[in-house]
């Protein structure tokens, strides 16, 4: 069901890759409410094709950007602005570990990986807000989203160097938020995810249980990609306008449980089955 949420405002999302992708769900539902945007990703992304699928489904514009790239970024927000004038919101759902994929132990860091997921991953957000803060190109009371995980304040074995990535994006969010805030009244948060299976996600060695376990601790159960994408789109509208400098926690109450009753059975010995 659409409710208009978004009729008029215009937009730029980062990281759709496919059909399992968040941000992939995302515009599908920023589309459904009646936004406008640009869709991008890396150059390596979009050789892949998928991205033309979505661009058609919503009747959205394909522009690569290497998000590490000012230069890049600045060619995408110079042709998002000759498109739409200024913009109401921004997804950042970029995130890449080169020691996660190599599987390196965090003990062991390859600190050239360790740069070049930093950068990619959270350093990559301040790039996108600083660009877009230089041209001058957000409406005021605009939206800027980034996607997180709870690895940022909690420790996840072989989530490894993710997990710092996350807490410095969170970071980013609130010290530039507090300058868009002032600026302009745009609000910047983060939303920290239950775990997804998305292609990113489930490439960290243990996923599963990450997934399981946050499952059975969850009063709700794992948010799913829909989930999320609903989420999204209350924060790029102007229900949410007050709202700025938050890690907003999407996990169906993972973050606040100490322990379920499902897990407790799971060790106690006397439990009923």
């Amino acid at each position: 069901m659409s409710y208009g949420l978004l009729k008029g405002k215009k937009g730029i999302i980062f990281g759709a890759l496919n059909n399992q992708s968040i941000a992939w769900k995302v515009a599908e539902k920023c589309h459904e409410e009646g936004a406008e945007f640009i869709l991008s990703n890396a150059p390596i992304a979009l050789r892949m094709g998928e991205l033309n699928e979505l661009a058609e489904k919503t009747g959205s514009e394909v522009i690569g950007a290497d998000a590490t790239s000012v230069e890049d970024l600045g060619k995408l927000f110079d042709a998002a602005v000759e498109k739409f004038g200024k913009i109401d919101f921004i997804l950042h759902s970029i995130g890449m570990s080169v020691n996660v994929r190599k599987g390196k132990h965090y003990t062991e860091m390859n600190y050239d990986w360790l740069e070049k997921g930093w950068d990619i991953s959270a350093v990559s957000f301040h790039k996108v807000m600083r660009v877009a803060w230089e041209k001058d190109c957000m409406n005021d009371w605009g939206s800027i989203l980034a996607l997180s995980y709870i690895a940022a304040q909690r420790t996840f074995p072989d989530y490894n160097d993710m997990s710092d990535n996350k807490a410095y994006l969170e970071s980013i969010a609130r010290t530039f938020g507090y300058y868009w805030g002032e600026k302009s009244k745009v609000r910047v948060n983060t939303i920290s995810q239950s775990p997804t299976m998305t292609t990113a996600g489930s490439g960290v060695k243990g996923f599963g249980g990450f997934f399981g376990y946050a499952d059975d601790m969850s009063p709700l159960g794992n948010a799913s990609a829909e989930d999320c994408a609903n989420y999204c789109v209350s924060m790029f509208s102007d229900l949410t306008k007050m709202v700025t400098m938050q890690n907003l926690f999407h996990d169906g109450g993972f973050s606040n449980t100490g322990v379920s009753q499902k897990v407790v059975n799971k060790y106690d010995m006397n439990a009923p089955e």
